[in-house]
């Protein structure tokens, strides 16, 4: 018996081992090169960089701008991750490493949450699973909160499977503090959302079942208690030192203005995540398709009730909120990679395929391998159609991944699920190197808030220099150029240049004729130093900024 339970514990060890391994040769990728992505990421580390800056841990701002849409737990994680491992606070990657922790435990949770369910086998497939989607793939390259705010929800939701399933086996305090620990941490990183996606899934469980008393294992008024441990202190002191604008900012201005209103630019219909669904969870959205019967069939067993409860209430809640962004319905993926596990574990390929009609299951394929194509070749091809240079090592591994794809497909339809699953990560890899190492890093066209802090690091008058910016002013601008970086209109950019020798303007060109009618008004001229084009990807368009200093009289 001790020698089972020390192999099973040895062989677990090595799973999350293995686990691990996989995260970060599918993470790691351009990790370190991507420049800093407008908006949100650039955001969040230009706050964090700020609070590093000014030693100011409890307000967050960007610039002079209160930012109190999010708590305060990213930015807290990120300062500690520059603090620790960065040398200069301008390193975009080392914000970016508790998004890939965030994303690792996620997949490791996975896996833990799996075990509990189904069975061992069925766990590591669905982490793989997890593990390789383009979604996550996202998320633990981007400096933001959602990878973090992933592993709270799937260590809260791991405990909530323990009580639905086996309240009997849940330890006296253990388990009950690990959930109630992860939904406070989820608060500090993303307010509500964690709680309301737990909350869901056991008031689903609950009407089920028409049981409550399961419940009772989580120490609910225990827990609740380290809750507020966990989040009252910095609730107490954002409330005194804004005066009560954060709660105002975050749930008035945030929370309920995505409920109702599509937020900059982000509406759409319901169904819009059914769409996208075929390329955030790829190279498995069609695996995921082809288990909808059998998950339906099984409905009624306890541990795929437990995933429909998870993720039918919080994927229904997003389709209808107005705002909507890819990364909203992550929170159900682990749910969905472990049904898709298990319904592969239990029936060939065939058989689940044969739950499809012809059409639209030759519909299915035709959408996972226009992703593919899109993903692995398109993306490759990308710098040609935007008139730079293509990488010859992206073209190899982009033009390989489809073919890795349909190879690794026949291989499932042949019975070899875990051959086949490799293959699909394998496919991903390719596409993940190929685009994060050999493309986005070296497309200039898509980074022009690094081609302006290159020109301007090229012509800088003064060690102390400063640039007033207008038409252009996307956040990674201000990570780039620095806090002090003028952000306003054409006019002001010139006053800029009037009131500092050392000054310089970046100005887009739709607001050079102002720019320089400023100028002229002042008795001043402008000396052109540099010109920077590329997209503004944020908006969608192309732009050209020039760099200006101001001409000797």
């Amino acid at each position: 018996m001790t020698t089972a339970v020390g192999a099973a514990a040895a062989g677990g060890v090595r799973t999350y081992g293995v686990l691990v391994l996989l995260c970060l040769a599918l993470f790691l990728p351009g990790l370190f090169t991507i420049p800093p992505i407008d908006r949100d990421e650039a955001r969040f580390a230009q706050a964090t960089r700020q609070m590093l800056d000014s030693g100011e841990f409890v307000d967050i701002r960007f610039q002079d701008e209160p930012r109190h849409r999010k708590p305060v737990g990213i930015y807290w994680l990120q300062a500690c991750s520059v603090a620790l491992f960065a040398d200069r606070h301008t390193d975009i990657w080392a914000y970016r490493l508790p998004s890939v922790a965030g994303a690792v435990l996620a997949v490791l949770l996975t896996a833990w949450a799996g075990r509990r369910l189904f069975d061992a086998d069925t766990a590591l497939l669905g982490a793989v699973m997890l593990a390789g989607c383009v979604l996550l793939g996202v998320e633990a390259r981007h400096a933001k909160t959602d990878a973090v705010l992933l592993a709270c929800i799937v260590a809260a939701q791991a405990v909530l499977a323990r009580a639905w399933l086996t309240p009997e086996r849940i330890g006296r305090w253990g388990e009950p503090l690990a959930f109630w620990g992860a939904l406070g941490i989820g608060i500090l990183v993303k307010g509500p959302i964690a709680p309301l996606v737990v909350a869901a899934t056991a008031a689903v469980l609950v009407a089920v079942e028409r049981r409550a008393r399961w419940l009772l294992a989580l120490r609910p008024a225990a827990g609740l208690a380290v809750v507020l441990a966990i989040v009252a202190p910095w609730l107490v002191a954002i409330g005194l030192e804004t005066g009560g604008a954060f709660f105002e900012s975050s749930v008035g201005g945030d929370l309920l203005a995505k409920v109702f209103d599509g937020q900059e630019s982000h509406g759409a219909p319901p169904g819009y995540y059914l769409v996208a669904f075929w390329a955030t969870f790829w190279p498995f959205s069609l695996l995921a398709a082809l288990a909808v019967p059998w998950v339906w069939r099984r409905r009624r067993d306890p541990a795929v009730t437990f995933c429909l409860a998870w993720i039918l209430p919080t994927w229904l809640a997003f389709e209808l909120v107005a705002t909507k962004l890819p990364h909203y319905v992550l929170p159900t993926f682990p749910a969905i990679a472990l049904l898709t596990a298990a319904a592969l574990r239990a029936a060939p390929v065939a058989a689940l395929a044969g739950g499809w009609r012809r059409i639209p299951l030759a519909a299915a394929a035709a959408a996972w391998l226009a992703v593919t194509l899109v993903l692995g070749p398109g993306v490759a091809v990308l710098p040609w159609a935007l008139g730079e240079p293509a990488s010859a090592g992206a073209i190899v591994l982009g033009v390989s991944a489809p073919v890795a794809g349909v190879l690794a497909l026949r291989l499932l339809w042949r019975g070899r699920t875990a051959a086949a699953v490799a293959g699909l990560v394998a496919t991903a890899l390719l596409v993940y190197v190929s685009a994060c190492a050999f493309v986005f890093p070296r497309l200039d066209a898509l980074w022009v808030g690094r081609q302006a802090a290159e020109a301007v690091a090229a012509v800088r008058p003064c060690p102390e220099t400063t640039v007033a910016a207008t038409g252009y002013e996307e956040p990674s601008l201000v990570f780039l150029l620095g806090t002090e970086t003028r952000l306003g209109p054409p006019a002001a950019a010139a006053r800029h240049l009037l009131d500092d020798r050392c000054a310089l303007a970046l100005v887009e060109q739709d607001q050079d004729p102002a720019f320089r009618t400023a100028l002229t008004q002042a008795g001043a001229a402008p000396e052109p130093l540099a010109t920077v084009t590329g997209i503004n990807y944020s908006r969608g368009r192309t732009v050209e900024l020039h760099l200006y200093g101001l001409a000797e009289r």
